[in-house]
């Protein structure tokens, strides 16, 4: 049904976000879902980049196939995440959706000027919050033809 770029017939997927409600409604909504996802979950910016660059406590970490980011988070805020994000090239090409409670123009805009592939607002009703995300992990993780990680990465994966 869907067209893996690894093979491996799964995807990784790298959730950012703080509050632990809202972990618990993405977790549902990847657990009811079509699509063989394994779900990483951090809670901060600093956490984020190091799971990403593959630092620290997170050496062994798999290049996630598409990134959920939350805007509003300790340490490093989604911005600066997504600007890093974008500013290095191992991992520039990792989809980034952005998922968050503000509705503010300017995050819209901001997002999209550093590179943001999509941005939803979380809606309030935690049915159609979970059913927004099943949405986004279909288009992002069927749907889509993502890169093959071949030719990226650190250059002890080369």
């Amino acid at each position: 049904m869907t067209d893996r770029r690894r093979g491996d017939g799964g995807a990784d997927v790298l959730l950012v976000e703080d509050n632990p409600g809202d972990v618990r409604l993405v977790e549902e909504a990847f657990d009811g879902g079509d699509v063989d996802a394994t779900l990483h979950v951090v809670g901060d910016g600093v956490d984020a980049l190091d799971f990403l660059h593959r630092r620290g406590d997170h050496a062994d970490a798999p290049r996630p196939d598409l990134v959920v980011l939350d805007l509003n988070l300790p340490r490093k805020n989604g911005d600066e995440v997504l600007r890093e994000v974008r500013e290095h090239p191992d991992i520039d090409y990792v989809p980034v959706t952005i998922l968050t409670s503000s509705t503010a123009d300017e995050d819209v805009l901001s997002s999209y000027e550093h590179s943001a592939n999509a941005y939803l607002t979380k809606p309030a009703d935690p049915d159609e919050f979970i059913e927004n995300v099943r949405s986004l992990e279909r288009f992002w993780l069927s749907l889509v033809r993502l890169p093959d990680h071949g030719g990226h990465g650190t250059a002890a994966e080369q």
